[in-house]
């Protein structure tokens, strides 16, 4: 008799724990999925407008994107299109312009952003610099296709393609600078490492983040005071299943080691949305020709607001010493 009682008390408890660890599972997964919905598929990203490290305290009088915003709509862009190496039609903004000698800058917008709103950045190249601008719409945004965010690790593929588009459509002499800030600084970071043509002199980075897993593991303890395991791992494998990517795949840090473009890193001390630390993570990584500018008391993307003339001095020093 107590062999037998002692059999289904084993039983019982060996239930109890499988229930125990479906529980769990289900648990995990409805949380990958929620963070995945969260962070990478294609939507209104409403969280962003309540987090306070995406404000400017005290405010920035004269913020960049009003003023980008009213020299974008004074240009006339051309509307151009290609098509992705997964099938996506991706939607770009060309200004040509007449002193440019075949000289463009590519310039990436931020998450949940869009390419006009980096009018502010093609302006200091279209007027100050004399290049031509291209401004893409990024998959999952604006007017590009795609249901779902890559944090810049699919998009390096697609800004492979529109580095491509200047060269045909510029001819010989061409020379390209990458700018991205955010979001758009860790797709052009990602682009540096891949194998590129003479014609990309240099690539300047405003305040990316070191790998798509770093930085959702950071906000996931920021917003949610979640650790990073199991949650962000869940999130990564559904994100592999329904965009193709593994969170770890998606590192700027590996990349920055395998380039040979110069890199110019620019972040705000004050950053709290991207670290600051992440760019001397960068810095201390980076391979090729390199140099950095920190901008004392600027958050997360301010640092042209809180420093325009230390902004614009820079970039053009830089980018001029590899442009002809």
């Amino acid at each position: 008799m107590n062999l037998f009682k002692g059999k289904v008390t084993a039983v019982m408890w060996s239930v109890l724990v499988l229930a125990i660890i479906v529980v769990l599972a289900a648990g995990v997964t409805y949380a990958g999925f929620f963070f995945y919905g969260l962070a990478i598929r294609r939507a209104p990203k409403e969280f962003l407008a309540k987090t306070p490290d995406l404000k400017a305290d005290p405010p920035v009088a004269g913020a960049s994107w009003g003023e980008g915003a009213q020299w974008v709509s004074q240009q006339s862009f051309r509307n151009i299109e290609i098509t992705s190496g997964d099938g996506l039609k991706l939607r770009g903004y060309y200004l040509p312009n007449e002193r440019a000698q075949g000289r463009t800058a590519i310039v990436a917008h931020g998450y949940s952003g869009k390419a006009k709103d980096m009018g502010a950045v093609a302006k200091i190249y279209y007027e100050q610099l004399g290049y031509n601008v291209l401004m893409p719409d990024a998959r999952g945004h604006g007017e590009s296709g795609g249901n779902y965010i890559g944090f810049g690790w699919p998009e390096r593929k697609d800004y492979l393609q529109w580095i491509q588009y200047i060269i045909d459509e510029s001819g010989t002499g061409t020379q390209i600078v990458l700018h991205g800030i955010s979001m758009g600084s860790a797709t052009v970071l990602m682009t540096a490492g891949e194998k590129l043509p003479p014609e990309v002199k240099a690539v300047v980075a405003d305040c990316g983040y070191s790998s798509v897993k770093a930085q959702l593991s950071y906000q996931l303890w920021r917003m949610y005071h979640l650790p990073s395991f199991p949650f962000v791992h869940s999130a990564s494998l559904i994100t592999k299943v329904k965009a193709g990517y593994f969170f770890g795949e998606a590192s700027a840090l590996r990349q920055v080691r395998k380039a040979e473009v110069p890199i110019l890193f620019i972040h705000g001390d004050a950053d709290k949305f991207v670290p600051f630390a992440m760019m001397d993570e960068l810095y201390q990584a980076c391979s090729s020709p390199k140099e950095k500018l920190v901008v004392h008391g600027a958050g997360h993307g301010l640092a042209y607001d809180t420093d325009k003339e230390g902004y614009i001095s820079k970039v053009r020093d830089f980018v001029t010493r590899y442009v002809r």
